[in-house]
């Protein structure tokens, strides 16, 4: 096939543009140019495709039989690729969010579950529900945390500055809240496994890794990716309504439960992640923290600081 990939020069799209060339595919790559393909020599059209008209332009006399679109936030992100490809495509398959699912008190989230209209990630289930109403051969999957080598959200990263200097791991509520995480490589063949399934053609699956993990079991399973005894970690625990810290965080994922079922991926798909949660830590501390110096980086601590001073003010009292 000859396939489109928005994105494909990091995270994710490494991933992604090496399993599809390596099964023989011809692959394009659209981005905006700021970082060279992960193989020398793939056709890249360098492109803004938050700027429509430049996207229109850039597209109008290509052909795909299948498109990835793995940075579309809002629908006017991914419309014009609609509009220019409709009735020509054998299968769109679209990076959404977990981030959707409205907050509910039974968990996991699973395909169907009601979704929040006013979540930072609306964008993404507008474009979901135009895709589904446009009756073009899409896919669309929800992964929650993602992490792994080359990960541009500070979220393996921010454990591993405090276990790495050792310094305290402050951790807000009781550290019993259970969210997921998913390794990009993993990601990246759930999504390769999708091109072509007619099983997966109109429907949305979850992607993770294959078991939630409270927050205090992330701090540990981010020590034992180290080398460190998770048992010797000094995890402080607080009240997170007690702080206002800004626009700043204080820690990098949402403070609550926010899990999901993967049965239908593994089922549909035939698919299976590769990594547990160390294996895919190591991974991501050897191959990018490590290898990018990372350790060697100065770290603004003052956030914890103010956690810390805080908690040991009131022991005093």
């Amino acid at each position: 096939m000859r396939i489109l990939v928005i994105g494909g020069t990091r995270f994710i799209g490494v991933y992604l543009t090496r399993q599809l060339v390596s099964q023989g595919h011809e692959v394009v790559l659209l981005n905006r140019g700021n970082h060279p393909a992960p193989i020398e020599g793939l056709e890249t059209i360098v492109c803004d495709r938050t700027d429509p008209q430049a996207l229109t332009t850039e597209l109008s006399d290509q052909s795909f039989d299948a498109i990835f679109d793995n940075n579309g936030r809002e629908l006017a992100h991914t419309q014009p690729l609609v509009e220019l490809f409709k009735g020509k495509l054998k299968h769109y398959i679209y990076v959404s969010s977990a981030g959707v699912y409205a907050k509910s008190d039974q968990m996991p989230h699973i395909e169907g579950d009601p979704v929040d209209p006013n979540s930072r990630h609306k964008g993404k289930f507008h474009t979901e529900d135009y895709l589904a109403n446009q009756g073009i051969p899409f896919t669309a999957i929800r992964p929650v945390y993602i992490y792994g080598p080359q990960n541009y959200n500070p979220l393996e990263e921010w454990f591993f500055d405090r276990l790495v200097r050792n310094q305290p791991v402050p951790i807000p509520g009781n550290g019993m809240a259970l969210t997921h995480l998913g390794h990009c490589e993993d990601l990246a063949t759930a999504m390769v496994s999708i091109l072509g399934n007619e099983t997966a053609i109109g429907k949305i699956y979850n992607i993770s890794g294959p078991k939630a993990v409270t927050f205090d079991g992330l701090a540990k399973a981010c020590a034992q990716a180290i080398g460190k005894d998770p048992t010797s970690i000094n995890i402080v625990h607080y009240d997170p309504s007690q702080f206002d810290f800004g626009k700043r965080k204080a820690f990098p994922m949402r403070v609550q439960h926010f899990f999901t079922d993967i049965h239908k991926a593994q089922t549909d798909l035939n698919w299976q992640p590769k990594f547990n949660l160390v294996t895919g830590l190591k991974d991501a501390y050897e191959n990018d923290y490590l290898a990018n110096g990372k350790h060697k980086a100065n770290i603004d601590f003052s956030l914890d600081q103010q956690i810390l001073e805080k908690i040991s003010s009131k022991k005093i009292e």
